[in-house]
């Protein structure tokens, strides 16, 4: 087993409880950790094998851009169970969701969110 990590995925969309938020959208960052258990041995270097991260990357912008969630725990969850779902070698997850313009009264960097696969 090994992992694969993707880190910062950047894009804009609209999630969030406020109508402000659904209206305005903002950038949210994904990271995916994904262990793998490859279905050939890894001397096969064969990408049939592993995780495609370009297509790994597709499947979380597909998530992310797509439907709107109120929660980000729930954003998080949706990523990591489609990542499943398209790529059986991945055998845990954990997929992170970080917001950096929350509407929160005070100053932070962001907010963030961490759902494991499966859980």
């Amino acid at each position: 087993m090994y992992t694969i990590r993707m880190k910062n995925c950047a894009f804009f969309a609209r999630h969030g409880l406020l109508d402000e938020e659904e209206r305005l959208g903002q950038r949210f960052y994904v990271d995916a950790v994904m262990h793998v258990e490859p279905s050939k041995p890894l001397e096969s270097d064969s990408m049939d094998a592993t995780v495609d991260y370009g297509v790994a990357f597709q499947v979380i912008e597909e998530m992310v851009t797509g439907r709107r969630h109120f929660l980000i725990e729930a954003l998080a969850h949706e990523v990591a169970k489609a990542l499943a779902a398209r790529f059986p070698q991945i055998q845990r997850s954990e997929i992170t969701v970080r917001k950096p313009n929350a509407p929160v009264r005070g100053v932070l960097d962001y907010v963030e969110v961490t759902v494991a696969w499966p859980q």
